[in-house]
């Protein structure tokens, strides 16, 4: 296991927070759930039928004694949800649509985070990224100053960790909502207990090139360096000259970076998706996320790829996300 793992397991077991998990007729789900349950490191909420969802438990072997399973349409507290949905919505949603609209997983789950219910929520194994990020954005809505969420993955190799973004969420960002991304992401990175050192990334290093497309990401790194000039954050770079120490040398000596980067800010959503699928594939590095970055509380998207693994630990993340969450709201 890789020390980001190591790290966040002590980090979550100890506060033990609650995580909803939507997609309680999805296998995968159960036995995740049931293993963190087992393994004490969260509380699972688990949203479904609770005779089905039990029944599938026993028939995959696994314990769900500890695991609380909610179903919208029994749920004691679910006149509550609908009036908060409606206030929410503030005029968007009438009582009765609500009331339809909260039978949906996703929905409910995302109220009960909301309401404090929960500390975070894990969807996408069965549902699209739309589907997870449609009730977030409608009902936790992100924090101030953020105009955009955003997606990142941690990419984990035995000791080694990257964060790249956006990898799930905005097509083809303009360059303040580039710049925006790369300070949130330098922000993640600090979640978890990494120094951030950010590239922003293009087929360009240093004006080599000139295009719109280049001029973008420049325009983005100034941006983000005005924003925030306690990150190091410097660009425009190709993907060697921010990686490779030799290659920096060479194309941007002057660079803070010297090739260490180690959060990728990529120009596109193909490409970011491109690339984490790459070092995933071919690099043999496991990808956790996509984390969503900006929301007022923790709401993350599994792929519909997904193995019982890669649920435990985006599901520890979130914990993380959520305990940080909280440690914040403290200070203030």
């Amino acid at each position: 296991m890789s020390d980001l793992f190591e790290v966040v397991q002590g980090q979550v077991k100890a506060a033990y927070p609650s995580i909803v998990f939507p997609e309680g007729d999805d296998d995968r789900i159960i036995e995740a759930a049931a293993r963190l349950s087992t393994d004490k490191m969260l509380k699972p909420i688990i949203i479904g039928e609770k005779e089905k969802v039990q029944e599938r438990a026993e028939s995959l072997g696994v314990s769900f004694s500890e695991v609380e399973v909610f179903d919208p349409a029994s749920y004691e507290n679910f006149d509550r949800l609908v009036d908060a949905f409606v206030e929410r919505r503030k005029g968007k949603e009438t009582e009765e649509s609500a009331r339809e609209k909260l039978q949906n997983p996703n929905y409910f789950g995302t109220m009960l985070v909301h309401l404090d219910y929960a500390d975070g929520l894990v969807s996408g194994a069965a549902h699209s990224t739309g589907d997870t990020v449609r009730p977030a954005l409608q009902i936790i809505k992100t924090k101030p100053g953020i105009q955009k969420t955003s997606g990142v993955f941690i990419m984990v190799k035995e000791e080694k960790k990257f964060v790249f973004a956006d990898c799930a969420i905005n097509i083809s960002p303009n360059a303040e909502e580039l710049a925006e991304i790369a300070v949130a992401t330098a922000e993640t990175a600090q979640t978890f207990d990494m120094e951030p050192k950010v590239a922003m990334l293009s087929f360009s290093t240093k004006g080599s090139a000139s295009s719109m497309e280049t001029q973008k990401v420049s325009e983005a790194t100034k941006k983000a360096q005005n924003d925030r000039p306690d990150l190091m954050i410097d660009g425009e770079f190709q993907f060697d000259a921010a990686f490779v120490p030799a290659v920096a040398q060479t194309k941007a000596p002057d660079s803070p970076l010297r090739g260490e980067a180690n959060v990728f800010i990529f120009p596109s959503l193909e490409s970011g998706n491109l690339g984490y699928k790459i070092a995933q594939r071919l690099g043999g590095y496991d990808a956790v996320g996509p984390i969503l970055q900006g929301l007022n509380k923790p709401v993350n998207d599994l792929s519909r790829g997904c193995s019982v693994t890669d649920v435990y630990n985006l599901a520890l993340i979130t914990g993380k996300q959520a305990v940080m969450e909280k440690k914040t709201l403290t200070k203030v």
